[in-house]
């Protein structure tokens, strides 16, 4: 599959699976040495070239549990999500407006990612102005959903995953459900709370997938807007069928969104921060802060970077697993505490070199 959306037009990659599992990492390596050596069997065989998306949309739109219809603006970001979005929308009750539904590679309105919130402001805009139940976006290959509430604010990857949780454990109580490290302490909290198993794991695809295949979790999500499915889908990342699961949860509430939202646990915390770093260099980073922090004896969660828990909530820093980049994240019951962790970190990456950027 072609993928990569996440970043800059000018860059693809792929994902691969071989017998329904992730493959990734050093087999993806060997794949690679294989290919450069020249040394391999070429077989003979077959292409087909065949249109899934009638089929694709039957799928999604038999798993729409009915419920009061909504009105709902959709942006697909001029990404590959577009035509999939129009024809399911014409099958769907309900009132639909439909923006950057033509697919462009050069991303004339804004770029597809649903994580940056001057990415949505045009979908914030039409949701408010045209009295939607909710907006809903896509990134740029279709794997990664946005929301808007109908007061017109974002509804982050770990407050779907709040609704979804909540939706879940009504039919399947006691499940495992997976977050990434990115995810705030609300959503952790709020699966035990309901009676489900939360766990904390590594961002990324297929990392999130393996791990759902070793602990048989039905549902798995990431900050960055993934959503897994697998209690009645396949346990992967299509955020045109978490669309479709936010719709059903939405319209079979009594109170709006925005409503359920207000009863979350306030927590300020900052987005994904993402500041340029090599390749190497943001590896050895973490690593140093990680031994400092281990030698002060912080309270560590290393499953992916390094994600220290102190009275005043919570930082994060990782390499991303795509890019040369450092992500950071912060989370607070108040500014005060918040300030207090960003002065935290901040000094522990100049200790290293690293001047991260203005927003910080």
């Amino acid at each position: 599959m072609v993928t990569g959306s996440h970043n800059p037009p000018e860059y693809n990659g792929f994902k691969m699976m071989l017998n329904r599992h992730p493959f990734y990492g050093d087999d993806i390596l060997k794949i690679g040495k294989v290919a450069a050596s020249g040394s391999f069997f070429i077989g003979d065989g077959n292409a087909e070239k065949v249109s899934v998306q009638a089929r694709y949309v039957a799928c999604l739109r038999a798993d729409y549990g009915g419920g009061r219809p909504l009105k709902i603006a959709w942006d697909s970001g001029n990404g590959s999500a577009g035509p999939v979005m129009c024809e399911l929308c014409s099958s769907l009750p309900g009132n639909h407006i439909l923006i950057n539904e033509t697919i462009d590679g050069t991303f004339p309105s804004h770029h597809p990612d649903p994580t940056v919130p001057e990415c949505l402001e045009q979908l914030q805009r039409i949701v408010k102005s045209e009295g939607c139940d909710l907006g809903i976006a896509f990134d740029g290959d279709g794997d990664r959903i946005g929301a808007i509430d109908s007061e017109g604010q974002i509804l982050w990857g770990d407050q779907l995953m709040m609704f979804f949780a909540t939706d879940l454990l009504q039919e399947f109580p006691g499940s495992t459900i997976i977050a990434d490290v990115k995810a705030s302490q609300a959503l952790f909290d709020k699966i035990s709370q309901l009676g489900g198993i939360p766990l904390m794991w590594r961002t990324g695809h297929s990392l999130i997938k393996a791990k759902m295949a070793e602990t048989n979790a039905l549902l798995a999500g990431e900050m960055s807007g993934h959503i897994f499915f697998a209690d009645k889908y396949f346990g992967y990342d299509d955020a045109l069928y978490a669309a479709v699961r936010l719709i059903n949860f939405t319209s079979s509430q009594v109170k709006s969104l925005a409503e359920i939202r207000s009863h979350f646990p306030e927590f300020v915390n900052t987005p994904e921060i993402r500041f340029a770093c090599g390749d190497r260099d943001k590896f050895e980073v973490v690593d140093k802060i990680l031994t400092r922090m281990r030698s002060r004896s912080a309270n560590i969660n290393d499953v992916d970077g390094i994600r220290v828990t102190t009275n005043d909530g919570w930082w994060l820093l990782r390499a991303s697993n795509t890019e040369e980049v450092l992500v950071a994240r912060l989370e607070s019951e108040n500014v005060a505490g918040l300030n207090r962790l960003r002065k935290t970190l901040l000094d522990e990456l100049l200790e290293c070199g690293i001047k991260p950027p203005s927003n910080f």
